[in-house]
This record gives C-alpha cells, sequence and structure tokens, in this order.
C-alpha cells in the first residue's frame, strides 16, 4: 500500500511519553495472566486498573481543559490504545474516548458538566447501531411525548456506561439524544456474545425513555462522520499493537523451540516471514501515526479522513498476517487456549471503514 499527497507524520513528545507510560503501565498493571483472568467475568476488566488509569489522566487526555481535560487533541490517544492493543487490556477506554469525542463535536461547549465527568473517569457510549448495516439511517427516534422509540445493538460497554450518546433521527436529520444511567431500568441491557473476549457489548431497548437532552442541528451530522473516522484510526492503533504482540510471542517461541537438533528460529522458511511481518507492523504504526498527526478537533479535511481509511486497511490486513503466523508458526499448540495466540486474532477488525 503506498502513500500519496499529505505524508506528513509527527511523534511529540506528549505522544512518546504516553506511548512509554502506557507500555509501562500495561506490562506493570496487566500481565498477560492478569488479562486473561479478566476475560471471564462479567465486566471484563479490572476496577481498580481502571481507576488507575483515570488517575493518570488518560480519560481526559483529548477533552478541552474547561472539562478537566488535558486537550492534547484526539491523535495523543493512539499512543495508550497502541498499548492497551499490544496488552489485550480490554477497558471502556475506547467506548468512552469516543463518546467524548462525539459529544464535543457535535455540541461544542455544551454539556461540560458530561465531559468532565468523563474525564473523571465515568464510562459513557454511544448508541448507534440497529442492524446489520452501519451506513443505515437510524429509525430510533422521540414519539410526541418525547421520548425514544428504538432498539441498538452492539453497544460498546453499556453494563458498565453511565452516559449514553443514541444516535437518532429528528426532523428528518441525524440527532444524538444523551441519556444516563439512571433514567432507565439496566434490564433493558441484555449482554451479547462478541468474538473479541476483550471487548463487552450488549442490545439495549430505548423505547420509552426520557432523555436528559437532545443535541441536534447542523453540527451532528459532522460529528458522526468523524466519529467514524477516528474510531477507524484507533482500532487501527489497537491491531498494530495485537499485531506487534504475535510477532514477540512467535520470535520467542522461534529463539527457544528446538525440531531436528537446530532451532526453528535458524531456518530460512520462518526466518523470512518473520521478517516480513515485522516490515508490516513498522508500515502499520507509519499509517497509524500518520492519521494521528492529522486529525484534530476541528472537523476533520480529506487528508485526515484518507489517513484514517488507510491506517485501518493496513492494520487489518497486517494483523491478519501476523495473527495467522503466529498461529501456524507455534504448530499443533497454536490454537490452544495455553498459547492465547487467538485473543489477539480474534481482535481482528473488519476492513469496513
Amino acid at each position: 500500500m503506498s502513500l500519496v499527497g499529505n505524508t506528513r507524520i509527527a511523534l511529540s513528545e506528549e505522544q512518546a511519553m504516553l506511548l512509554d507510560v502506557a507500555g509501562e503501565f500495561c506490562r506493570d498493571r496487566a500481565p498477560r495472566e492478569v488479562v486473561r483472568a479478566q476475560l471471564e467475568t462479567p465486566r471484563g476488566y479490572d476496577t481498580d486498573t481502571w481507576q488507575a488509569l483515570v488517575e493518570l489522566g488518560w480519560t481526559g487526555i483529548a477533552l478541552p481543559e474547561s472539562a478537566g481535560g488535558s486537550a492534547l487533541g484526539p491523535g495523543s490517544v493512539v499512543p495508550v490504545l497502541e498499548a492497551m492493543g499490544r496488552a489485550m487490556l480490554g477497558t471502556p477506554f475506547l467506548s468512552t474516548t469516543l463518546a467524548g469525542q462525539l459529544l464535543q463535536r457535535a455540541a461544542p461547549g455544551m454539556h461540560e458538566e458530561v465531559l468532565a465527568d468523563i474525564a473523571a473517569g465515568a464510562i459513557a457510549t454511544i448508541a448507534q447501531l440497529e442492524d446489520g448495516d452501519w451506513g443505515a439511517a437510524p429509525r430510533c427516534h422521540l414519539d410526541d411525548d418525547g421520548l425514544l422509540v428504538g432498539t441498538k445493538r452492539l453497544v460498546g460497554d453499556a453494563h458498565a456506561a453511565q452516559h449514553y450518546l443514541v444516535v437518532l433521527t429528528a426532523d428528518g436529520a441525524p440527532a444524538l439524544a444523551l441519556v444516563h444511567r439512571d433514567h432507565f431500568d439496566r434490564a433493558r441491557v441484555q449482554g451479547s456474545e462478541l468474538i473479541d473476549q476483550t471487548r463487552r457489548a450488549a442490545t439495549v431497548d430505548f423505547t420509552g425513555v426520557e432523555p436528559a437532552a437532545l443535541i441536534a442541528g447542523p453540527s451532528v451530522a459532522p460529528a458522526l462522520r468523524d466519529l467514524e473516522l477516528l474510531g477507524a484510526l484507533y482500532v487501527a492503533a489497537e491491531a498494530a499493537g495485537s499485531a506487534a504482540a504475535c510477532l514477540d510471542t512467535t520470535v520467542d517461541y522461534l529463539k527457544t523451540r528446538k525440531q531436528f537438533g537446530k532451532l526453528i528460529g535458524s531456518y530460512q522458511a520462518l526466518k523470512h516471514p518473520a521478517v516480513d511481518i515485522l516490515c508490516a507492523v513498522d508500515s502499520t504504526r507509519s499509517f497509524v501515526y500518520h492519521g494521528a498527526t492529522l486529525v484534530s478537533d476541528e472537523a476533520l479535511d480529506r487528508d485526515a479522513e484518507i489517513a484514517c481509511r488507510m491506517a485501518k486497511a493496513q492494520a487489518t490486513e497486517t494483523l491478519c498476517h501476523a495473527g495467522d503466523r503466529a498461529v501456524q508458526f507455534h504448530g499443533g499448540m497454536g490454537f490452544t487456549d495455553l498459547v492465547g495466540l487467538h485473543y489477539w486474532f480474534k481482535k481482528l477488525p473488519c476492513n469496513q471503514c
């Protein structure tokens, strides 16, 4: 894959620091055995780990200073997500970050009390999908009494969320309904079974729920478009970290497993594909940080859109290849839970964006 046009890429001091701190945090607080134990729990993550993450200020990285954030911009989230993808750490960080971005873009200067709550660690999510088509116009709407009518599928971290941004149609245009956790019965949240065990999602019935606020106007549609692009970039960052973890695990195995009296890593048939994966991982990180360089708090332009989509496409191909080779190079044991390669492989994002 080649890149034409804007090729600018930069790693700021803040991003470099976040990458180092996030990597150290994941190694110390979320070693692989701890993370895998959490995958079998209802939440999928450790609340103490989440609180430690909040205390580091990560939930406010891209939020404005007026809301208690650091105002480092949406690109500064990328190093944290890369480290999390490498550590297989599942938390509500992605859902919460995207919800914060959507809220501040769709309603600039408004609802800062909610943004402040998010920066302080409140979990937020976006309820968007209603069927299998991400591009379909939402059927969810408000009735004559101002109550929501509709059900949303695959709402990320819905069980733990304290704030929901529900995508709906109002007066023929896209709008957002802000719903708080205490506005409806939690029995309306029905868990969904996902292939990726590091994530949690649910189907939520919002029918009859009165929203705390309705966000409408010309800023909503561009905000939803930016949400799609930022989501693609953030998932690509996670995938880049996961692909790197697959490579590290594979190389460690190649350096210790012997066959016919020789380390299997000495055979060219395994060395060359490992180098191919390394090159693909480095290429993916370049695409991801190119995207992180171009995104900003302003509406994303055409260069940013191209960068985010290319990062997603490249990351998908890389993780697919790295995961497949990692499983195959481990032989029969590569398919077992003992090695755990499938956890990264199952994080493979679809290449739809």
